[in-house]
């Protein structure tokens, strides 16, 4: 079995991590919008392939407002485009934070699952031999083992009755 990840992240660690996402969260929230999926899709987007037109839109918008339409908002534009700047900056550190988090925890879920087949495979061999106590513990992970073939039997037998 590969072992990549073998350093324990420390529990104050994690508290303190969890701490810091839950302050700023805390500081956001009340300039969030949060939206439905239907209105994220409906959304035109912005993002790195756009983001240039729109900042040289919003430069030209400032510096020729002769040439703004009278409904034009520039003040709203003014926030949007900021708020937008500085939020594709944010969301690219906690993207690699996420990153960060997500493959360290597929690693260490994965090394653990491999572990607790390791385990699993044994005891299975030990109730097999009458090793004592083994049979009990065999039983209550047998349970809990994720086996889709035998959902899939235990459905059927039951939609049968």
């Amino acid at each position: 079995m590969n072992d990549k990840h073998s350093l324990s992240i420390p529990v104050e660690v994690l508290s303190q991590v969890k701490d810091l996402v839950n302050q700023a969260s805390t500081l956001l929230l009340p300039y969030v919008t949060p939206l439905t999926p239907a209105e994220r899709r409906a959304l035109p987007k912005m993002g790195d392939k756009t983001f240039s037109f729109v900042e040289k839109a919003h430069e030209f918008a400032v510096q020729n407002p002769t040439l703004c339409p009278q409904y034009l908002d520039m003040a709203a534009f003014d926030i949007d485009f900021a708020d937008a700047h500085n939020l594709m900056t944010l969301n690219n550190s906690t993207l690699q934070l996420h990153e960060y988090t997500d493959d360290t925890s597929m690693v260490a879920g994965s090394e653990a699952y491999q572990a607790a087949l390791l385990f699993y495979n044994s005891v299975k061999v030990a109730s097999a031999h009458d090793v004592p106590g083994a049979k009990a513990v065999y039983e209550e992970l047998r349970k809990r083992f994720p086996n889709p073939k035998r959902k899939h039997a235990d459905t059927e037998t039951e939609n049968n009755n």
